[in-house]
């Protein structure tokens, strides 16, 4: 039997991803939404990895499921780095993209192309509710804030995001390669090797049991 593995997000744009990022990876992927549970946490840790590590638990708590959370942002440099851990609520929850990106490109008018640099960062947590273990993974790509959004892929800050050795900003970029190079694939591929061995130790326990 195919254990189940609760990805403790309803985002289209983040569960569309990780259909891909982890594809063949031993783990029957739900959702929240597919176990009609509320998994609404406050984000109020001061890391990626504390508010990945807080969603983790919590998922694993309601569902008694290997529980796989994430927390990303961008960050700008000219801006301090914001809005880094509130990208999400910049401008507030409800403010829509397009009203970030023009906020953003109003404080960076008179900042010139080579220092409008950034970068995603992105932390996952897995969470083992057998025994309440959490393990994290982390990944993050470097690039710049483009003159203006760009591209109909991806979601989120992927338009403003430019990737030089490409070209493109993230949301141009072709759904493979995309996968290849963002933040949420390199922490995508360590998260990879913690269910490989959450699987190993499910089997095993399986083995003892029959």
């Amino acid at each position: 039997m195919i254990p189940r593995l609760l990805l403790a997000t309803n985002n289209f744009g983040k569960l569309a991803e990780y259909d891909v990022l982890l594809e063949g990876c031993g783990w029957e992927l739900v959702t929240p939404r597919d176990l009609g549970i509320d998994l609404e946490v406050d984000e109020t840790g001061e890391t990626y990895e504390a508010n990945a590590t807080m969603k983790a638990r919590r998922g694993a708590q309601a569902s008694g499921l290997v529980t796989l959370a994430d927390d990303s942002g961008i960050e700008i440099e000219a801006m301090g780095g914001e809005p880094g851990l509130r990208s999400a609520r910049f401008l507030g929850e409800h403010a829509s993209y397009l009203e970030r990106f023009a906020e953003i490109q109003r404080r960076l008018a008179k900042v010139p192309r080579e220092r409008r640099r950034a970068r995603f960062r992105c932390a996952i947590a897995v969470a083992d509710p057998r025994t309440g273990a959490v393990r994290c993974a982390e990944g993050e790509v470097f690039g710049l804030i483009a003159g203006a959004p760009r591209g109909e892929g991806g979601f989120g800050y992927d338009p403003i995001f430019w990737v030089p050795q490409h070209s493109a900003t993230m949301a141009e970029l072709p759904e493979y390669q995309k996968n290849i190079i963002s933040h949420r694939a390199r922490a995508a591929a360590g998260a990879r090797q913690i269910l490989k061995e959450l699987l190993y130790e499910h089997e095993r326990e399986q083995g003892a049991r029959s």
